[in-house]
């Protein structure tokens, strides 16, 4: 058995704190963006994932964002009383329930498109590195999804 060597135990030093600190910090780069578009964080994300393919069902979008049910549905209210989407029961299912872009929806992507290269500038750092940095991230979620699935 070899030994490993001393594992950092300041806060500094931990890579969770690393990720939580700066998840809070592009949180809010972002909120006076989404202010603009009458938008949170969290509604911005499902507003992403309905943009790139409208007609999920709510558990669909759920997987989508990493989330529960539970926690999209309220989300999904807010966005549904603001007119972005609607919430449509299944025909052949009535359990299922089906998020659609409304008119006003589809519109808000036009409203939207300028936030990637706003944050883009807020970084400070060339696209190439945070597309480098994403797929790392991307890499280490997965690994840990992976762990957490066993």
């Amino acid at each position: 058995m070899t030994q490993s060597p001393a594992l950092p135990f300041t806060l500094d030093e931990q890579l969770c704190f690393a990720l939580y600190s700066t998840s809070l910090a592009m949180t809010k780069a972002y909120k006076p963006l989404l202010e603009n578009l009458g938008l949170t964080y969290p509604q911005y994300l499902a507003m992403l994932v309905l943009w790139e393919r409208d007609d999920l069902t709510v558990k669909d979008l759920a997987a989508r964002l990493n989330l529960d049910s539970a926690t999209v549905t309220p989300l999904l209210k807010r966005l549904e009383a603001q007119g972005y989407v609607e919430r449509v029961r299944g025909v052949e299912d009535e359990r299922l329930v089906f998020i659609r872009l409304t008119k006003a929806g589809t519109a808000l992507k036009r409203s939207a498109r300028e936030v990637p290269a706003e944050i883009l500038c807020a970084t400070q750092q060339t696209p190439d590195f945070l597309i480098r940095l994403r797929d790392d991230l991307t890499r280490l979620r997965g690994t840990l999804n992976d762990y957490l699935d066993t």
